[in-house]
């Protein structure tokens, strides 16, 4: 690694077993991280058993082959051995950590945890009522109340629209046949990508692709429902009783692939993700005391990005505070960014660049998002280039290609006064 200027990740592509995976190879410290995922997740939840691939994901640490749960868990703290399985809307991952001594028993009980779940009885009712309890927490706040709203809204028809863990409904009434199948249909040695950080070579890699992935069953998971363009609701108001309103605004944002990618980025860190520097935080919180945080990101599913952003407010000042904040949507697609907006922006993007990739587990983890969104292995060290290489002009286009009041939906939770 280099200066962030000049930063760079000597990223190499290992080929094995009909695999492919991306490694950086760092002997610094002597643990190696594994990260891998498949495309599917909760999207590939039939109508009914929502909640089914996050179970699964849960389960597959839960005890394997010969081990219940105690005693794969003893297995796994015996060599350090930290090992993980999640499952979000539209994907499903794994990943280990361990030292390098404890290299081929990670390995050994990742495959395992993989290829022979045990899906006791015990453990899945242990992970349900965790899973239910989560559920119903999230409808508990305005805010959980709210965001759940505003992706049904926007994706009535799809998968996205749902929460990917499920409703405490849906995961009460999960047969353990149904976790099974989540596993049968998704966790597959083909549909793989691999991504590999740490004490490890390309030979050593090589070698252990096909141990952590020879035992799963063949084919790939099957293709989920293609995500429909984001719809537009306008404004939705839930009835909720608190002294608070959470809101949950966004609309259509661009694809993880589109060569306006950074463009967007910079526009948005100005106008809505900078902290303290950004044009809301300044205007809603600083001149006018309307709220202590409101912000905006992009966020990516099906590589897909959509623009959300949230803010919780008083319910006497949601008008106002919505109103605010279309002026300053409007403003940006208008006006663009200033040279200076633009200037901190861009220097922020670069010098950041390198945090993302401070230990074995986040390279691994980074990788695995670049694989997901489709970059080349060179995509990473040309970024900084490509940010110092925008012009204000080119920020500006985005803003008006992408920015328009008009193209807000709200999702307001509380009692707000005049809505």
């Amino acid at each position: 690694m280099s200066g962030s200027r000049g930063f760079s990740l000597p990223i190499r592509v290992v080929e094995a077993g009909g695999l492919s995976a991306w490694l950086v190879e760092d002997h610094a410290v002597p643990v190696v991280s594994v990260s891998w995922s498949w495309q599917g997740g909760a999207a590939l939840d039939p109508g009914g058993q929502e909640g089914a691939a996050v179970m699964a994901a849960a389960l597959l640490t839960e005890g394997a082959g010969p081990l219940p749960a105690t005693a794969f868990a003893d297995a796994l703290r015996d060599q350090a051995i930290g090992l993980s399985f999640s499952a979000d809307r539209d994907g499903f991952e794994g990943g280990f950590r361990a030292l390098l001594p404890a290299l081929p028993e990670a390995v050994r009980l990742a495959s395992l945890a993989m290829a022979e779940p045990r899906l006791d009885e015990e453990a899945v009712a242990r992970v349900r009522a965790r899973a239910v309890a989560a559920a119903r927490r999230t409808l508990e706040t305005p805010r959980g109340q709210a965001g759940r709203a505003f992706w049904a809204e926007a994706y009535p028809d799809h998968p996205a629209g749902r929460p990917a863990g499920g409703t405490a409904e849906s995961v009460a009434a999960l047969p353990v046949d149904a976790i099974r199948a989540a596993l049968g249909r998704q966790v597959r040695r083909e549909g793989l990508l691999v991504a590999a950080s740490g004490a490890i070579t390309e030979g050593e890699l090589a070698a252990l692709l096909p141990r952590l992935f020879a035992a799963l069953p063949a084919g790939a998971p099957p293709a989920a429902q293609p995500l429909p363009a984001f719809r537009r609701f306008g404004q939705r108001v839930l009835p909720v009783e608190a002294p608070q309103s959470s809101v949950v605004f966004g609309q259509a944002g661009l694809a993880a692939s589109d060569p306006d990618w950074e463009a967007a980025q910079v526009m948005l860190r100005v106008l809505a993700g900078g902290g303290f520097a950004s044009r809301l935080m300044q205007v809603v919180r600083e001149q006018k005391g309307l709220a202590y945080g409101i912000g905006a990101t992009l966020d990516v599913l099906f590589r897909q990005a959509v623009i959300v952003g949230s803010v919780a407010t008083e319910n006497a000042r949601v008008a106002e505070t919505l109103a605010v904040t279309r002026e300053e949507w409007a403003r940006m697609a208008a006006e663009g960014p200033t040279a200076e907006e633009m200037a901190d922006a861009v220097a922020y993007l670069t010098g950041s660049l390198p945090l993302q990739f401070t230990d074995s587990r986040r390279v691994a983890d980074a990788l695995l998002t670049l694989r997901q969104n489709d970059r080349p292995p060179e995509w990473l060290a040309g970024r900084p280039a490509r940010l110092a290489a925008l012009s204000r002009e080119r920020v500006a286009t985005v803003g008006r290609r992408l920015l328009a009041p008009a193209e807000l939906s709200v999702v307001v939770a509380g009692q707000p006064v005049g809505l």
